[in-house]
């Protein structure tokens, strides 16, 4: 089994994507971002809908292109009206899943794609996913160390970030981007219904163990990556949906934190 190329594809792209997740979900988390990553991820369905409907066979770009949009979408409202941002999330994310089920009714023959994305299948995913996601994890992980400081006063105290003369406006905006990108990314390990957990249960599992920010992205890195690797082996041993498995994995680490907490903590 492991040395199918299809297995050591998902091992990768679990290895690379799992941790990046968690460390982005410290800061979601700490930010309660949590409804806005699962409104990019449930409006990325447009995406891949469009892209079956321009007759893609590998929708991804179109599903990183539109989640970007939905990102832009949500600041733009946010900072051009008065409705309070779950307002906006909501009334996003109920237009964009509506767009994608029209879209997707005119289709035919991609209910299997189409499953695929909705509920996962890294065991699927091709030479060019995994690279993508290699580059893509490379380069946010070298962004995220880079400008650890900074996200972290940002998102402890925003006010203080202003006074320390900290571009906040731009590091809100890099940080939506890249939270986006790797949202849209990581659906094919997920799917777009449980891409959300992946960036909270590990940062919570973190958050049991640490005393510190610091700790708490090791924590949740090593979780993330324990979870991702511990999901895609099940997936393939006992023959069941790897982005289930992979929840389920990260979601028994999250109980095992829980039992630990007093030890560590």
């Amino acid at each position: 089994m492991f040395t199918e190329a299809f297995m050591l594809r998902a091992l990768i792209a679990a290895i690379v994507l799992a941790p990046l997740c968690s460390f982005l979900g410290v800061f979601v988390t700490a930010r309660r971002m949590a409804f806005f990553s699962d409104t990019i991820s449930h409006g990325a369905l447009a995406g891949v809908a469009l892209g079956f409907w321009w007759g893609m066979a590998n929708p991804t770009l179109p599903m990183i292109l539109f989640s970007v949009l939905i990102a832009g979408g949500i600041l733009w409202l946010k900072e051009n009206t008065e409705l309070l941002t779950d307002t906006i999330m909501a009334l996003v994310l109920s237009g964009s899943v509506a767009f994608g089920i029209v879209v997707l009714s005119l289709l035919r023959g991609y209910r299997g794609e189409i499953q695929s994305y909705l509920f996962g299948d890294i065991l699927a995913i091709g030479n060019e996913d995994v690279a993508l996601a290699c580059v893509l994890s490379l380069t946010i992980g070298a962004w995220l160390f880079y400008q650890l400081s900074p996200l972290t006063l940002l998102t402890t105290e925003e006010e203080i970030a202003h006074v320390c003369g900290l571009p906040v406006r731009r590091l809100n905006y890099v940080f939506v981007l890249v939270l986006t990108l790797t949202v849209a990314m990581t659906i094919r390990l997920l799917g777009i219904i449980l891409v959300t957990s992946l960036l909270v249960i590990p940062a919570a599992a973190g958050r049991n163990l640490s005393r510190n920010l610091r700790q708490q992205l090791l924590a949740s890195g090593v979780i993330g990556l324990a979870g991702g690797i511990g999901g895609t082996l099940a997936s393939a041993w006992w023959d069941i949906p790897t982005g289930p498995s992979i929840v389920l994995s990260c979601l028994i680490l999250f109980g095992a934190s829980l039992a630990g907490r007093k030890l560590w903590r």
